[in-house]
């Protein structure tokens, strides 16, 4: 068995070089809820030095709220944002000889994006527009998904280490209880259960299906490095690879 394991870097955080020593993949924010032409740059030169594929995770224009704000962004300016920010990630990998293989939106964007059909259009219509040959990173069973394959894209359905999940199978909001794992050993259980059994357990107590192309770790967490470290460890002695896509 094989899965691959993401991580959001180019966040400040500040581990994020050490963090890749053990994802296969990395979303590097692209200057507006996070990070800037230095930041990307670096992340990017870190990836390529590690052979870890690297992609865009654009989001909203909110550094204030690290782009974790809900907004009413209409689907065509969300359209524009998404080129924009590719753009400018795609021009410092071009630079820096890395090709670009994924685009993950964040936060705010990626939950709404999951539920709104319509923002999830917008979204995979940039992609196409942009470079139909990328993946597109969606959460499992959500409108991200259905809209990137009804587009033709190469679809990842991704799973979350450190979050929890509603009985809907939606992301917990932030605030609300165990919405946020902030325990290894937990983060692992959640983690071996959707990618070797298919289904995590919501915070209500019930199990839910799903399918696990991909699990994320939130690279600007506390123990971001330890989680990293745990996942990758724990995964590896059950036998699972840990890979790119």
């Amino acid at each position: 068995m094989q899965i691959d394991l993401n991580a959001d870097i180019g966040e400040g955080c500040g581990d994020d070089a050490a963090i890749m020593d053990y994802v296969s993949s990395v979303n590097i924010a692209c200057g507006w809820h996070a990070g800037d032409a230095e930041t990307m740059w670096l992340a990017l030169q870190a990836a390529a030095l590690r052979g870890v594929a690297a992609g865009a995770h654009p989001g909203f224009p909110d550094r204030e709220n690290f782009g974790r704000r809900p907004l009413a962004r209409a689907p065509e300016r969300v359209y524009q944002d998404m080129l924009y920010q590719l753009g400018a990630l795609a021009g410092l990998a071009r630079a820096a000889g890395v090709a670009l293989r994924h685009v993950k939106p964040h936060g705010a964007l990626y939950n709404q994006a999951a539920r709104d059909p319509a923002l999830a259009e917008a979204i995979a219509r940039a992609v196409k527009d942009f470079d139909p040959g990328l993946r597109l990173f969606g959460l499992a069973g959500g409108a991200s998904i259905v809209a990137a394959r009804r587009h033709g894209l190469r679809v990842v359905e991704e799973v979350f280490a450190d979050r929890g999940y509603l009985a809907d199978g939606s992301l917990a909001p932030r605030g609300e209880a165990g919405a946020v794992i902030r325990d290894a050993a937990a983060a692992l259980e959640q983690t071996l259960g959707m990618v070797l059994r298919g289904q995590v357990r919501a915070v209500s107590g019930e199990y839910l299906p799903i399918r696990a192309d991909s699990v994320c770790l939130h690279g600007d967490g506390a123990q971001a490095l330890a989680f990293a470290r745990g996942l990758r460890e724990g995964l590896e002695r059950e036998g699972v690879t840990v890979a790119a896509l």
